[in-house]
């Protein structure tokens, strides 16, 4: 397989899809990465763990409609072109 760009588009396609189907309750708690465990105090900066909580959180918000779209143009691509 060689290094191309729609290899990298769809790499990055499949992390997407990775951090979209984190669940909250099931896998982040248990590991301690919940919604309740970054809460700092007023005025202070969010740590790490708190900033990429708030990503994950983002990005399975904002992302779900448009990967619905990206996998089906990615599966009808494999399809049509190997």
């Amino acid at each position: 397989m060689a290094f191309t760009l729609y290899s990298l588009l769809q790499a990055s396609l499949l992390i997407v899809n990775a951090v979209a189907v984190l669940h909250e309750e099931r896998f982040l708690r248990r590991v301690g990465w919940g919604s309740d465990q970054g809460i700092g105090g007023f005025g202070e900066e969010p740590g790490i763990k708190a900033q990429l909580t708030n990503l994950i959180r983002s990005i399975r918000t904002v992302m779900r409609v448009p990967l619905i779209a990206l996998n089906s143009i990615t599966i009808v691509l494999l399809l049509l072109f190997g």
